[in-house]
């Protein structure tokens, strides 16, 4: 029991630690922070608060939104306020029999308030209302209801904007949660799958990938984060994906590739983090978005490739089996890409593994070559 309660612990911990380092998390969120940014830098995004209202979390847009209701009432009230004084208009200045106030039932700042609220939200309980008696009030009934018109309209802009964010369209982006390294069309591929949960297609869609990596020049001087392209290939479609099914997304493994010069027994001792983009633009809604995904050496297995998940009913409907869209079978493999291209039958066969049981499986790719996304 404390046994297993302690590999828990460690193995609890192991994953923070492994969480806390990566540059991009598995959902797509990045995971940096900034310091030491000048005064100049954080006025410039009060000056672009549109952008920044539509960024923040939705708690903060609740308290904005509030308090600019509230606040306009407020300063409203004190002007209609202000005109019920110099009119002579509050109790305290107890005006004379017969005189005519501005606005009828405004003597003191609470009822000032409470038509300055009226007002802005149109609710005209009838209590409360402006007489011809002062042409300023009237002016200023005018731009009290053109300003109450204006916060409306932005804070449904504002909210709008943020319900049509494609951000939650990427959510129904999946990626499997290993990738893996295997044979593939005669070469060494680093594979990965990926998913659209929907119905509707992404147009346009483009996956490619980063390798990060910290690296020595000659000189000596550390490189941290720097960027490698890794060019990933599909054998469906021409120019661009057709993301209607799940998609097995591969990189060969050739001289001109950094996993070249890794193995079977030195990859989870490498230090590198493979981030994978996916840009497109929903069909549904013509936005356009992006969905990320990293991995690290833990998560890439050598030796497996990834099991089947379509097949074909008897009536010829297509199936997708989900359960085991991240499940993996082991495959014969070369130890290293040096293995694979120069010394034949030099193989790492893996034992672990699930099988498919009772799923028929049919192959809906092409043997031609794929095409570089």
């Amino acid at each position: 029991m404390v046994r297993s309660l302690r590999k828990y612990l460690s193995e609890y911990l192991a994953e923070r630690r492994i969480r806390r380092t990566r540059l991009v998390t598995k959902d797509g969120h990045c995971n940096i922070e900034y310091g030491n940014i000048k005064y100049q830098n954080h006025f410039a995004y009060i000056l672009d608060f549109w952008t920044t209202l539509v960024e923040i979390r939705w708690r903060f847009v609740l308290i904005f939104f509030v308090a600019s209701f509230t606040m306009s009432w407020f300063i409203f009230g004190l002007i209609w306020y202000w005109i019920a004084r110099d009119n002579g208009d509050l109790t305290w200045q107890k005006p004379p029999k017969g005189h005519k106030p501005c606005v009828e039932n405004v003597s003191d700042l609470t009822t000032a308030f409470l038509y300055a609220l009226e007002t802005q939200t149109t609710l005209g309980y009838g209590g409360r209302v402006i007489t011809p008696q002062c042409a300023g009030a009237i002016a200023f009934l005018i731009i009290h209801s053109l300003v109450g018109a204006l916060i409306n309209c932005f804070w449904c802009g504002v909210v709008m904007t943020k319900i049509s964010l494609p951000k939650k369209r990427a959510k129904t982006i999946n990626f499997s949660e290993a990738a893996v390294i295997c044979p593939k069309n005669g070469a060494l591929c680093l594979q990965i799958r990926v998913a659209n949960l929907r119905k509707t297609l992404m147009i346009g869609s483009q996956i490619y990938g980063k390798l990060l990596r910290t690296t020595i020049t000659a000189e000596g001087e550390a490189i941290i984060l720097d960027q490698v392209n890794i060019d990933f290939m599909v054998e469906s479609g021409k120019d661009n994906l057709f993301f209607v099914c799940p998609l097995t997304l591969y990189h060969v493994i050739d001289k001109s590739s950094p996993f070249f010069e890794m193995a079977v027994d030195t990859l989870h001792q490498q230090e590198f983090e493979l981030v994978v983009f996916l840009d497109g633009t929903a069909e549904s809604t013509s936005s356009s978005c992006q969905v990320r995904t990293s991995y690290i050496p833990q998560e890439i297995m050598w030796g497996y490739k990834f099991q089947s998940i379509i097949s074909r009913r008897k009536e010829g409907k297509y199936r997708v089996n989900f359960s085991n869209f991240s499940k993996v079978v082991p495959v014969p493999t070369a130890h290293c890409a040096y293995c694979f291209h120069n010394e034949k039958g030099h193989h790492h066969h893996a034992r672990n593994g699930t099988d498919n049981h009772g799923f028929e499986v049919i192959d809906i790719n092409d043997p031609p070559s794929g095409t570089k996304m």
